[in-house]
């Protein structure tokens, strides 16, 4: 018999419930020895027994034949059925069927146990092909770490495994090969296939200076770049680790089903020794046989296999399919959360848009631009924003100076605070201004771009506005939201008329500007405080993790996002891309669907035909399709949301 596994563990009873969870990557034909050996001996002694008149074939020549199609799949089974009660699991899949096609064989049914034994042993192996299938697209989707690295070392290129290659050395990467770890192009740019990471296929350009991430595919020319993270620190590494990581996290229904399991299992042997022993006091023409035949059907249809397989392989499906499509589910959990979701709740920049800002205009009534912008630049050199980051390639741009700095200080939602040649410099939005009382220029606040403000010892000294780029996707993904029903909110740093105005253009119904990061967890907290609502946040940067930790799911982008935001968050969206949130929410009610037809498909047909055995009428053979064929088909439903196309 082939032995089945979840994806997510053992279930109890349909499963090997000793920790056997290895199942060979590719299924040897060898495998299906066993059952076409019993397959074949079960129709020659079938044929032999109803269709060769005066036949030899009786007695104990008929036992004989019966029981040696009968061991190569029943002999596996029996033998786990003794290793479970070694275990003291008394009640399992294995007991069951041992029972049901021992008894069987008591009451002179050889061809119906040899038949159920079979039956069962080839939907196991179809169950365990299903299974792998599901885990191999995600494997294939995910397990695609080069080899080898390509390093500089000493003046000549030389060939290593990529987890000896340290942060700072440069690799050399050839047109076609995969990229081993993450990186600055140091190159002037070529064109890259992301979809391993991202699920889109469209090529990518990279220029001199962006990130290129582990697992993308150099499609244009030879290019070096120069190695940022350690290999188990890289993209690629830590989308594996996720994914493994998302299928022990079981989601609620799939726990209940693997509780309701442990109590079902027992309670069904019970009603079937009833069934065998009430009739005695009640049935006037008892026959033992005919009620124990009775009995040993009601045990073969009630095996809750189809239930405890489906069931977590739905889910499983659900997380590969979101894979695929650039989405990352730390776990099943959170697929069950999603379908729930009502209100999305989004910071602005990095989610909504590009976070590429360009500076704009320079004004200081004091220092000429390239003086004001080299004071400036020296400061927000010391921090990661992408603000500050814009500045700084202004000032590079321009052959611009970093001068000396001394005790920078980085103050959450207003800006910087350093010391430059012994003059305090300040560095930042209105809120920091006011906060140290410097006198500024009011009519800044009524500039729609960003604004930066430098103030030199306590003296305001001029600005800069910088601009920001919506996504493409921003606009149709807002949209889709509405559509299904989802209220959208967008939270911001930035200026209140920078946010309006951009939550207009995008169609973003509730907007608010100014905040802190502190007052982005106040908001989802009242938000929270309405039972009706759950909530989804959407953010990218360090200051988004604690709402991300706060909210109901905490989804990141992940593209480009910062390590503690996507450590945080429960979702992770590789395409940085506004519009796969909808297809995150599309996934998991597409997978909540698959899971409750399972469930409802498996208990309609189960119940009706387990009332039948119990009156007599089902067969041996009504049991077999009550528990292999229902539980085939529910698989077959499981598996299907991996090839279902999201929009």
């Amino acid at each position: 018999m082939a032995k089945v596994n979840t994806p997510t563990g053992s279930c109890g009873c349909c499963c090997d419930s000793h920790g056997h969870h290895d199942i060979p990557q590719h299924t040897s034909w060898k495998r299906y020895l066993p059952s076409i050996s019993s397959f074949v001996m079960l129709i020659i002694g079938i044929i032999t027994e109803h269709f060769i008149p005066n036949s030899f074939f009786h007695g104990y020549i008929r036992l004989g034949w019966y029981l040696l199609a009968y061991t190569p799949v029943g002999f596996p089974v029996i033998k786990e059925a003794y290793e479970a009660i070694k275990q003291k699991d008394l009640f399992n899949e294995f007991s069951l069927m041992t029972i049901a096609t021992l008894g069987a064989f008591c009451i002179g049914e050889y061809p119906e146990g040899v038949a159920v034994m079979l039956f069962y042993s080839v939907g196991e192996l179809f169950q365990e092909s299903a299974v792998n299938k599901a885990k191999n697209n995600i494997k294939a989707l995910l397990d695609i770490r080069p080899d080898v690295a390509t390093v500089s070392r000493e003046g000549r290129y030389e060939d290593v495994k990529p987890d000896t290659v340290n942060i700072g050395e440069k690799i050399q990467i050839k047109v076609g090969e995969k990229v081993p770890l993450d990186g600055i192009m140091l190159s002037p740019q070529s064109s890259f296939n992301t979809s391993a990471l991202t699920g889109e296929s469209t090529p990518r350009t990279i220029r001199a200076g962006e990130m290129v991430l582990a697992g993308m595919l150099n499609l244009d020319k030879v290019i070096e770049i120069q190695v940022e993270k350690r290999y188990e620190d890289s993209s690629l590494s830590r989308i594996l680790a996720l994914v493994q990581d998302a299928t022990s996290r079981k989601a609620k229904t799939e726990l209940l089903i693997r509780r309701f399991a442990r109590i079902y299992t027992p309670a069904v042997f019970l009603l079937a020794l009833l069934i065998t022993i009430i009739p005695i006091f009640v049935v006037t023409n008892y026959i033992f046989s005919e009620w124990l035949y009775r009995a040993l059907v009601f045990l073969v249809i009630s095996c809750p296999c189809a239930l405890v397989v489906s069931i977590p392989l739905g889910y499983f499906g659900g997380i590969g399919a979101a894979s695929r499509n650039g989405i990352l589910f730390k776990g099943a959990n959170y697929l069950d959360m999603m379908s729930k979701v009502n209100t999305v709740v989004m910071d602005k920049t990095g989610t909504l848009t590009k976070g590429v800002f360009k500076v704009q205009q320079v004004v200081s009534p004091i220092y000429n631009e390239r003086e004001f912008i080299e004071i400036m630049a020296s400061v927000e050199n010391h921090s990661n924003h992408p603000i500050a980051k814009a500045i700084s390639e202004f000032n590079k741009a321009s052959d611009g100076r970093i001068l000396p700095v001394a005790e920078v200080e980085e103050i959450a939602g207003h800006g910087l605070r350093a010391l430059i040649e012994g003059k305090i410099i300040l560095a930042g939005n209105s809120k920091l201004m006011q906060k140290y009382g410097i006198e500024y220029d009011l009519a800044i606040d009524s500039i729609v771009d960003t604004v930066v403000i430098l103030a030199i010892n306590n003296a305001y000294a001029g600005y800069i506005t910088i601009a920001d780029e919506l996504k493409p996707d921003a606009v149709s993904a807002v949209q889709r939201m509405k559509s299904l029903g989802i209220q959208t909110v967008m939270l911001s740093g930035d200026k209140t008329s920078i946010a309006k105005k951009m939550a207009q253009d995008i169609g973003i119904e509730a907007v608010i500007g100014d905040l802190l990061p502190e007052d982005k967890a106040a908001y989802v907290n009242q938000l929270k405080e309405n039972p009706e609502h759950t909530i989804a946040f959407v953010g990218d940067g360090i200051n988004d993790a604690p709402v991300l930790a706060l909210s109901d799911i905490g989804i990141a982008m992940g593209g480009m996002g910062a390590d503690a935001a996507i450590e945080v968050a429960d979702v992770v969206i590789q395409t940085d891309q506004p519009s796969k949130i909808v297809t995150a929410i599309q996934i998991s009610k597409a997978t909540q669907h698959i899971v409750k037809q399972n469930i409802i498909f498996v208990f309609i047909v189960k119940g009706l035909v387990l009332t039948l055995g119990a009156f007599g009428v089902a067969t041996m053979w009504e049991a077999v399709f009550a528990d292999v064929g229902v539980a085939l088909i529910a698989i077959l439903n499981a598996i299907r949301i991996l090839r279902k196309k999201f929009n």
